[in-house]
């Protein structure tokens, strides 16, 4: 039943109280009429008495509080989903902003989905392949997973966002594999980047874009990631896809969530943040999984940049507690001009184990990620002493180390934009890196395993290096026999 009020009492920000008189529930949606005519969306943040406060996603300017009128839906906000929605761009609040006809619905589904139920939850085991070697191999991403990305002002965590949904596929599935990508506070320069992205790639006709820009009202950044969860749930659990959501930048959802909390005079918390921020966080976050009896996923890759790169940051703190690990980017790795520039040693995905192996990755991927994170660690170390007491002072094995690191950096780590690398081939590339090693220093790699790849990867360079000197001295020798022929000229 609609129920319309003019007693608007006050207007705060981008919150709105108005007198009330009958039945009005938290959630529900109301509209907003401006006395130019102009329709606003609004939805009830705390119900008392004889008050409610209503927050306006297209923000209060031109609310007058003399003739305004405030109409309640008696509904909560609901998204129109569809099939339709596949390969479009629409706005932070679910409209269509790619200049084609609204889509056609299905049905409709409250924004405001509930967690799923821990007892339903089914335990993640499948492999998904990002093309990125430093992920697939150090810290792997299992469907079902939240795995977000810790970044910083100005490092590429747009670039890498854009390149594991170009190439990101679950290896172990026939089923349909989408994308869901939703962006809050960003510029209009960073929108056209992601939709130029979404055009290159192999399943943009799988793929749905929110789009909530810098110039959109910030209040809008609120709905953008619920919006985009209930999406992605209509196309998991009723269509069977297996969907990655992407969201990026939460920190921007968290500055709104701040300022709503200022707006309504709440005692602050940390740094300023509401004191229920956690618990908003792991209603967004715990919305992704696989649920017993269904076929399809949800994995979710939230993106935030850390104030000052401060991991400790209450938005990366809350985040950590909640997800199931996390992967950060390094500005020491970035000055170097080496992309990705992800810091293995403070990231971690702790489903790794689960989703690697025989039958999924290979076998020998659990010890390999284990040596290659020792030497890289122990390489690091030494180079804060090398700077101290001069690379003369290390014995062979410690000088291999060192080295190994920098190569680590360079060959592994340094991947092209554009390249996509199976997780055999990184494996493989691992080998490669470690076999300058003698067998006795590989202490956490199993001897049969040194015995299968090790070999093999040597055998492999072998024939490539007798390759190489045969093309060479083929070359020399047409060299030759030209300047024969030239003489006899």
């Amino acid at each position: 039943m609609i129920k319309e009020f003019r007693n608007i009492q006050q207007v705060t920000g981008p919150l709105l109280m108005v007198e009330i008189s009958g039945d009005v529930m938290y959630g529900e949606i109301a509209e907003i009429i401006t006395p130019s005519g102009e329709k606003k969306t609004g939805q009830v943040l705390e119900v008392g008495d004889k008050y409610a406060v209503l927050q306006i996603f297209e923000g209060s300017s031109g609310v007058d509080v003399d003739s305004t009128r405030v109409r309640f839906k008696g509904k909560t906000l609901m998204l129109k989903v569809g099939t339709d929605m596949l390969g479009r761009v629409f706005g932070g609040s679910g409209k269509p902003i790619d200049g084609r006809p609204a889509i056609i619905p299905e049905k409709e589904l409250d924004v405001n989905g509930a967690s799923i139920n821990p007892c339903r939850r089914e335990y993640p085991r499948d492999f998904i392949q990002t093309g990125v070697s430093c992920i697939d191999i150090m810290n792997t991403l299992v469907r079902g997973q939240k795995l977000p990305i810790f970044s910083g002002s100005g490092l590429p965590h747009n670039m890498l966002a854009a390149q594991i949904t170009r190439q990101a596929k679950v290896l172990s599935s026939k089923e349909k594999f989408g994308v869901v990508f939703a962006a809050m506070g960003i510029t209009n320069e960073e929108a056209i980047f992601f939709k130029e992205e979404f055009k290159k790639m192999e399943s943009a006709a799988n793929s749905v874009m929110f789009l909530n820009l810098a110039d959109d009202p910030a209040i809008e950044r609120i709905i953008t990631p619920r919006i985009a969860l209930t999406c992605a749930e209509y196309l998991a659990f009723e269509k069977d896809m297996h969907v990655l959501v992407i969201l990026t930048d939460m920190t921007n959802y968290c500055e709104a969530l701040r300022e709503i909390s200022a707006a309504r005079n709440e005692v602050p918390g940390r740094k300023g943040y509401p004191g229920y921020m956690y618990t908003d966080l792991a209603a967004i976050y715990e919305r992704a999984g696989k649920i017993q009896g269904k076929n399809g996923s949800i994995t979710m890759i939230p993106i935030l940049s850390m104030p000052s790169d401060d991991i400790t940051h209450p938005i990366a703190d809350l985040t950590g507690y909640i997800t199931e690990g996390q992967i950060v980017l390094n500005r020491e790795l970035h000055m170097k001009a080496i992309y990705p520039p992800n810091d293995v040693l403070p990231s971690l995905s702790r489903l790794m184990k689960t989703g690697i192996g025989p039958g999924k990755t290979r076998e020998d991927h659990a010890d390999v990620s284990n040596q290659i994170y020792a030497m890289y660690a122990k390489g690091r170390e030494l180079r804060n002493l090398v700077a101290v007491i001069g690379v003369e002072s290390l014995d062979d094995t410690e000088r291999r180390i060192l080295e190994f690191a920098d190569v680590y950096e360079k060959e592994l780590l340094a991947q092209d934009y554009n390249e996509e690398r199976s997780v055999i081939e990184s494996l493989d590339l691992c080998w490669k890196l470690l076999s300058s090693f003698p067998k006795s220093d590989l202490t956490r790699i199993k001897e049969e395993l040194i015995e299968k790849y090790m070999g093999k990867t040597q055998a492999t360079t072998s024939q490539k290096k007798k390759a190489e000197a045969k093309k060479s001295l083929g070359k020399k020798a047409t060299k030759k026999t030209s300047l024969r022929k030239a003489k006899r000229r």
